[in-house]
């Protein structure tokens, strides 16, 4: 009984030494000005908040957003088809497949899936 109340002091002691020694070393990178000033989207947040920001970079995010959500909707069917065919299940995954075909075929009528301008 002593032996095991003995080791339980020896490892707390030896674990409060261990941090206060890794306190001791991380001194140094708690106090960078560049890890303590404030981060916004890459953008500098002491400039001006009316920074220009690209409209082509964000309906190149609402696209791959669209897209991967499509992913998260059709998954589960596409594992669950190799047990057991559904009817409902098909026409639910096709009719999900036609609405995001009819929404990509009108985002690339409308000209936003061109990555590049043409006035370039």
């Amino acid at each position: 009984m002593f032996f095991v109340l003995s080791l339980a002091v020896f490892v707390c002691l030896l674990s409060i030494l261990l941090m206060l020694v890794s306190l001791g070393l991380v001194k140094k990178k708690l106090m960078n000005r560049e890890k303590s000033s404030p981060f916004e989207c890459g953008f500098d947040p002491k400039s001006s908040a009316r920074s220009p920001f690209s409209m082509r970079f964000f309906l190149i995010t609402v696209v791959f957003l669209v897209f991967d959500i499509e992913i998260v909707l059709l998954l589960p069917f596409l594992l669950s088809s190799g047990y057991s065919v559904d009817i409902f299940s098909l026409l639910g995954s096709m009719l999900v497949l036609f609405i995001l075909t009819l929404g990509t075929l009108h985002e690339w009528s409308e000209g936003s899936l061109e990555w590049f301008s043409s006035s370039a």
